[in-house]
């Protein structure tokens, strides 16, 4: 093995580099400022791609010669247009919104763990406990939920004295079990 090739560099490739990334750097704000904003949020699994996606090409197109920075700017632009039509077609076309996205699940509220739904999200209680304590609690009392979102997050939602609005939850799978059941006069 040739250690001397894991630290050398000329200042073709430095050059090479260094204008590679300002290009890309250009034609990504570019695509950004027309395409707008949601290119590179996280609402969803087709936007994560889209991310993981334009990170590949960046890395390829600035570290080697191949593809070029046109080739890598013509792939990210194709992406964006693709997003594009996916977003409209989203909006537009309902069922297809339910093909392309994940559907939020609920797996925690009033603090019991809903083991059908953390099986389906491969979860255990431990994974949902981690989250409880990354946000403070110390609880399970101090939880009206949690919620896997569409993105794999998951969303914490403390217990309070306010009414819940019940159309933030309406896109939830199982959001029923949300409705804490009235405890029988005995």
């Amino acid at each position: 093995m040739k250690w001397e090739t894991w630290f050398s560099i000329d200042w073709q490739q430095v050059l090479g580099i260094s204008l590679s990334a300002l290009g890309f750097y250009i034609g990504l704000m570019l695509c950004t400022r027309v395409m707008g904003l949601r290119s590179f949020s996280k609402l969803s699994s087709h936007d994560f791609a889209m991310t993981v996606a334009i990170g590949s090409i960046l890395a390829s197109t600035v570290l080697s010669d191949t593809p070029s920075l046109l080739q890598g700017l013509f792939a990210v632009a194709v992406l964006f247009l693709i997003q594009g039509v996916i977003s409209v077609l989203r909006r537009k076309i309902k069922p297809l919104k339910s093909l392309i996205d994940n559907q939020a699940i609920i797996l925690m509220a009033h603090g019991e763990y809903f083991e059908d739904n953390l099986k389906e999200a491969n979860l255990s209680t431990s994974d949902v406990q981690e989250v409880l304590r990354k946000n403070g609690l110390k609880s399970k009392t101090e939880v009206f939920a949690v919620i896997m979102e569409t993105t794999g997050d998951m969303s914490v939602i403390k217990n309070n004295d306010v009414t819940p609005d019940w159309t933030l939850f309406n896109d939830i799978r199982d959001s029923e079990l949300l409705i804490k059941p009235k405890k029988s006069a005995s």
